[in-house]
């Protein structure tokens, strides 16, 4: 699978071009899914923010807006009640996952109760797209400062990189430099203080910075 990992989604042409090379395709000849699941998760989003992406109404032109081919939505809460042979086909037909933020912890969880963890290493071609806490899904670990999810046992996530991320760096009184600095002095692994301008690319285990704006590389 290739990642690209956002904060705020495909913000600016650096990203664009990043994730059409990704795909292989333009968007407009690709075909998504997108992943609310992780909005379940989070006390601030609910209803209207899910409908919101599901439906690319503005707001998400950075994510499901973008003019997709086809979009469809994967609610991974609900795959286990389905069975695999209707849900897998629908995943590996499409070319993208825009996996969405909410609380990483309770995406972490559906990802691997779902069963769509153990599809992930066999989707060799399928580009995922997370933004905020649906890039974050895919670090080691969030800190404590990010999970907001009271079923949460403790900050892991999947772990498919190696390095953990620092969202909307200045988008937010409470995500500055120095709380990421903080935040960053926590944690085990290398980390990411990524703003809304910028994407981590992760192809074969290379990593790539595609940056318009701000961002930060933290040694553990």
């Amino acid at each position: 699978m290739k990642l690209l990992l956002t904060s705020g989604g495909v913000t600016n042409p650096s990203i664009h071009a990043a994730l059409e090379r990704l795909l292989g395709t333009p968007v407009a000849e690709s075909r998504a899914l997108c992943v609310p699941t992780a909005q379940w998760g989070h006390p601030m989003c609910g209803p209207a923010s899910v409908a919101g992406l599901v439906s690319a109404a503005p707001g998400f032109e950075h994510l499901t807006g973008l003019g997709w081919a086809s979009l469809g939505v994967l609610e991974l809460t609900a795959l286990p009640s389905i069975g695999a042979e209707r849900w897998v086909p629908w995943v590996r037909e499409a070319d993208v996952l825009l996996v969405d933020g909410g609380d990483a912890t309770f995406l972490s969880h559906w990802v691997r109760e779902s069963g769509l963890a153990d599809l992930l290493p066999s989707l060799a071609h399928t580009v995922w797209v997370g933004v905020s806490a649906g890039s974050m899904v895919m670090t080691p670990r969030i800190g404590d400062l990010f999970v907001e999810w009271a079923g949460a046992p403790d900050d892991r996530t999947l772990g498919v990189v190696d390095f953990a991320i620092f969202p909307h760096l200045d988008a937010f009184p409470s995500n500055t430099m120095a709380h990421a600095e903080r935040w960053a002095a926590g944690l085990d692994v290398p980390s990411y203080a990524i703003d809304e301008q910028t994407a981590i690319q992760v192809v074969d285990g290379t990593v790539e910075v595609v940056s318009e704006g701000r961002w930060r590389r933290f040694e553990p």
